[in-house]
């Protein structure tokens, strides 16, 4: 019988699905629509679709899934009921966060407010105790203090709790105290302790992270025990089924719900791990994925085939400080509305239709003209019907939205208005591309960019060749990516531990020694979920900093130091990265050892995907027909432009733009002076020609 993998990746409008036939490596893609109301629906509705198809859901032995569901509790606030348990005396770290704006507009913005507390003051409590920095304990717990607090927590009828104590990931005594009175009087209870999660120093991150793991903890946890249950009844994977995780790697649906804090970039991080087997696969071990969406654009950037990691990112204002990958995020999507004010300026963005009304052309009620109106109205989107024919796309409907929205308010002709809008948002996400290459000191001319989503393609081409970029790699499937990085993506956990130190001082051995316990527990995780010891892989990292800094930078570890000639050997390291990072370094200057960190693979089956048949016709039997299609570099007018079938196009196969290409998930466009060719994996390489 026929062995097979899936993949789900869940998103605001669509759900994608990726199915590998394990054998032959050939794969197809699905698209149904999403059902935000309950998540878990449109995971089975594509199943009962591939079991129409003939494709038994007990055949399915491997199943990768990209959520939202703790996303979309953060941002939507509409997560648990949280109590917080403190150091007493330390109620304030909470609320004062930073003690300063962020940085960006917040710093002018005379109306600015902190974003709300997902623990407000009436749920946190103090715990009457006190390590101190070293470890040692001032004040032993006071466990009359705790009872308190949980007839307190009673009260306000909490569903989780947070415990966050001073100095926890130096002696973590008190905190796993504290959880298990907890859990002893409210098994019921999910609670989270930093010194499970994030035992490293600064008090405010490590409390903000376990705060958000507690506040997202139970939605997860409960969708995923639903979903799972589903999947038991049909016999999906019942060995292999995973979660995606911010950090780029998995972690199997025993072990998400007690980190739900590690999945709030869950669906991003599939289309960065793809790009990242992308940009090995293709030879271009430097690109920047593109993924563009219906309300949103991600942004990350790959050098030498691995994805840059942060440990210290922002999402709606709150901090999360577990390693993640550093993606960055604009409001500029195919849902993304543009308006004229009172005084005729055009404004676009960042306000979205989103699914619902969508915009106008899609027939859901949407009257607000859109990125995706605009690129029907320049006769980028087939007027007639995307998705293979299952949505319906109405160019009536776009004309008059951009008309009276943009074109009429401006006194402007209605494809200058379309291109208008086009061109800024186009200039939105470069900036983005910028922020997180050019202002790093990055050069573009030595990056691709990658792009995927369903819109992606449609503005890929023309930023690329305004921001001077290489090449522009669009895989075969872009509109499925993110859902085809899940297939790829080993199970990862990460372990740290603060220890503050001269490296000067550091010894070795002690050194080692650390190194190997974080180890160990990677190890033992990685055992309890099925991994033997071939099947696991280590990486080690040493968190340094000059001495007076307030913050790190991640020194690569070669093998664990045995000799002080080997600990200077990291010192030199981090001098170099620190130039790399900073512009300058200090190598006269004393260095601190900040964190240890160990990243702990489980090496999934490898995926090999089948390669695409080589070229016998000549590529104008890939032309379909022609489009009318609006280039302002080329006429003042709309002129036929030749559509090519993705489907249709063979390694080796290549033409000239300006050219559309349309497949079942996306569509392409490529502007005029660039040159497209096929290469064996199915991708298409645009450059200038």
């Amino acid at each position: 019988m026929p062995r097979y993998r899936l993949t789900v990746d869940t998103g605001g409008t669509f759900s994608d699905f990726v199915l590998l036939e394990e054998d032959t490596g050939k794969h197809r893609i699905l698209k149904v629509p999403s059902t935000p109301d309950d998540p878990g629906r449109a995971v089975l509705d594509g199943l009962d679709v591939l079991e129409a198809e003939g494709i038994a859901a007990s055949d399915i032995v491997f199943f990768s899934h990209g959520t939202t569901v703790a996303t979309n509790a953060l941002l939507e606030e509409k997560g648990a009921d949280v109590g917080l348990v403190v150091t007493e005396g330390f109620t304030g770290i909470y609320e004062t966060m930073e003690q300063s704006r962020p940085y960006g507009p917040a710093v002018f913005d005379l109306g600015y407010q902190k974003p709300s507390l997902l623990a407000p003051g009436r749920r946190t409590g103090e715990a009457a105790e006190r390590i101190a920095a070293d470890g040692s304990v001032r004040e032993p717990l006071d466990e009359d203090s705790v009872k308190e607090l949980i007839k307190r927590f009673e009260k306000e009828g909490v569903e989780a709790v947070a415990v966050c104590l001073l100095f926890a990931f130096m002696n973590d005594a008190h905190e796993r105290r504290i959880k298990e009175m907890l859990v002893e009087a409210h098994p019921e209870w999910w609670v989270s302790t930093s010194c499970e999660l994030l035992p490293q120093i600064r008090e405010y991150f490590r409390l903000s992270t376990v705060v958000i793991n507690a506040y997202v903890s139970p939605i997860l946890g409960r969708y995923v025990k639903k979903l799972e249950g589903e999947l038991d009844e049909r016999k999906v994977a019942p060995e292999a089924r995973f979660t995606m995780q911010s950090n780029g790697g998995s972690a199997p649906f025993a072990s998400t719900a007690g980190r739900a804090v590690g999945t709030i970039l869950s669906g991003p991080a599939g289309g960065v791990t793809a790009g990242s087997a992308l940009s090995r696969d293709t030879g271009s071990l430097n690109i920047i994925t593109f993924d563009m969406g219906g309300t949103s654009t991600d942004v990350a950037l790959i050098q030498n085939g691995e994805p840059v990691i942060t440990d210290r990112s922002k999402i709606d204002g709150r901090d999360i400080a577990i390693p993640m990958l550093d993606i960055t995020t604009v409001a500029a999507g195919g849902g993304t509305i543009s308006r004229v004010d009172a005084y005729g300026a055009l404004h676009v963005g960042p306000a979205s239709a989103g699914a619902v009304p969508g915009p106008a052309c899609y027939l859901r009620g949407g009257t607000q003209p859109t990125t995706t109106d605009c690129n029907v109205v320049l006769g980028y989107l087939d007027s007639g019907s995307l998705l293979g024919g299952a949505m319906r796309i109405d160019r009536s409907l776009a004309e008059e939205a951009v008309r009276t929205g943009l074109a009429d308010p401006l006194g402007m002709d209605l494809l200058e208005a379309a291109e208008g809008h086009v061109k800024i948002i186009d200039v939105q996400m470069g900036e983005a591309v910028k922020s997180i290459s050019t202002e790093r000191g990055f050069d573009l001319r030595e990056f691709a960019l990658v792009p995927f989503g369903g819109a992606g393609p449609l503005h890929a081409c023309r930023i690329a060749k305004d921001l001077g970029l290489a090449k522009v790699v669009i895989p075969a499937y872009p509109g499925a990516f993110s859902a085809l990085g899940l297939l790829m993506s080993d199970v990862k956990h990460d372990y740290l531990r603060s220890r503050l130190s001269d490296i000067a001082t550091v010894d070795p051995a002690s050194m080692a020694e650390l190194f190997e316990d974080l180890r160990a527990q990677g190890e033992q995780q990685l055992r309890a979920e099925g991994f033997d010891l071939d099947q696991m892989a280590f990486r080690y990292y040493a968190d340094l900093r000059y001495a007076g800094q307030g913050y790190e930078n991640p020194v690569p570890l070669t093998g664990l130091p045995q000799t002080p000639e080997d600990v200077a050997a990291i010192r030199g390291a981090f001098d170099v990265i620190h130039e790399q990072c900073h512009g300058h370094s200090a190598p006269g200057q004393p260095v601190e050892v900040v964190n240890y960190r160990v990243e702990a693979y489980g090496r999934v089956p490898s995926v090999e995907l089948a390669a695409v048949e080589e070229a016998t016709g000549p590529v104008t039997d890939a032309v379909v027909g022609t489009r009318e299609a609006y280039f302002s570099e080329v006429s003042g007018t709309p002129f036929p432009v030749n559509v090519f079938q993705r489907e249709k196009l063979r390694a080796g196969h290549s033409f000239e733009g300006p050219a559309l290409i349309d497949q079942y998930d996306s569509t392409t466009v490529v502007c005029p002076g660039q040159r497209v060719t096929v290469d064996t994996l199915g991708n298409l390489i645009v450059e200038n020609s």
